[in-house]
């Protein structure tokens, strides 16, 4: 009996993608380029802390708009606690802050528990002009350079 569901699990967990049609993800300062940087769809990531009520509050919002989006968007979560390294480069001070990342460069910010239809009247622009914002906008070098 063995043999069947370990097949089912293997091709569960071999065809799942990184986001299941719908949810939001999980990231973290290992995995942001691989999800974030090279996604070739929009990204909205939900920059969070446990202890932060707001945090809290819109969450569900940002579930729903990942239901909604899901053909879309790629709806992500980064803990700031246990990530300060993105955290700190994205220029993340106070939670939630939502960034939109477009070709992998932020498009669009917003900080604080923002109203539902707001949030969702930034995805829709994001999804119509992101890609345009993107190219216009300048590459940031992030290797450090000119210590001796």
């Amino acid at each position: 009996m063995q043999p069947g569901p370990e097949p089912s699990a293997s091709t569960d967990t071999a065809t799942a993608p990184e986001q299941s049609q719908g949810e939001v993800i999980e990231v973290d300062d290992v995995t942001w380029e691989r999800t974030v940087d090279k996604s070739s769809t929009s990204v909205a990531v939900m920059f969070y802390s446990p202890s932060c009520a707001f945090c809290h509050q819109m969450e569900p919002y940002f579930r729903k708009c990942a239901q909604e989006y899901k053909e879309k968007v790629v709806f992500a979560r980064l803990n700031i606690m246990t990530n300060l390294w993105t955290a700190e480069r994205y220029g993340v001070r106070s939670t939630p802050t939502f960034k939109f990342f477009c070709d992998g460069k932020p498009v669009r910010e917003m900080v604080g528990a923002v109203y539902p239809a707001l949030f969702k009247k930034i995805v829709d622009e994001v999804l119509m002009y992101g890609k345009e914002c993107a190219r216009n906008s300048t590459t940031i070098n992030y290797d450090i350079t000119g210590y001796g």
